[in-house]
């Protein structure tokens, strides 16, 4: 269901995605467009209980890690699904929708952070988006809160969907301080994300 999104959304990703061509210098992004990959990180937990759950959305091992070659129709489906997942799926904590702090779990009505980023990379693989370039990404928001978004590799830059705003944002337009990510070569690995030098990077265990 893309209740708006079809009509003026449709032409205003269409807008986006011309900009996002104007900007890239030739055929590629600038190299800050993209996130700064470290070594290996601890899984969090949800994920981990997660993967015990479901192990087959953990077995996902990718030998070709090329980034996704945006396109128009591409962006707008990418925008589409995020707008989409944000007003079908409403916000409950874990708590509340399953008695538990921790629950990671593909949402029906309701969801907080990582469900709503679950079900967007469930709604994107189904389209033919590859599961290494839909990567599960912890963040630290400004207040010290730890937030979940959905990270989508492109040749145009790293593109960030989030359950806090329709718009999808290149990562260093966000105001997050970025922590980890899943691998791009396997879905079951963790990866950390270096910040610029001024932002301090913590970890979430």
């Amino acid at each position: 269901m893309f209740r708006g999104i079809w009509s003026c959304g449709a032409f205003g990703a269409a807008i986006i995605f011309g900009a996002l061509l104007s900007a890239s210098s030739g055929a590629f992004a600038a190299s800050d467009d993209f996130m700064r990959i470290g070594g290996l990180s601890s899984q969090p937990i949800g994920h981990y209980e997660f993967c015990k759950r479901l192990p087959q959305e953990c077995s996902v091992r990718s030998k070709d890690t090329s980034p996704l070659s945006l396109t128009q129709e591409i962006w707008q489906r990418i925008v589409a699904v995020n707008a989409s997942v944000n007003e079908r799926i409403k916000p409950l904590t874990d708590k509340e929708i399953y008695g538990k702090e921790e629950y990671w779990a593909y949402p029906v009505l309701f969801g907080d952070c990582e469900d709503y980023v679950l079900e967007k990379r469930r709604e994107l693989a189904q389209t033919g988006i590859r599961i290494s370039d839909l990567l599960i990404t912890v963040v630290r928001k400004r207040d010290g809160e730890g937030h979940a978004v959905l990270t989508v590799r492109t040749d145009r830059g790293d593109f960030v969907l989030d359950n806090l705003t329709d718009e999808v944002k290149n990562w260093q337009e966000t105001n997050y301080t970025y922590l980890k990510r899943q691998a791009a070569n396997y879905s079951g690995r963790w990866v950390s994300i270096e910040a610029p030098s001024n932002l301090l990077v913590g970890s979430v265990k």
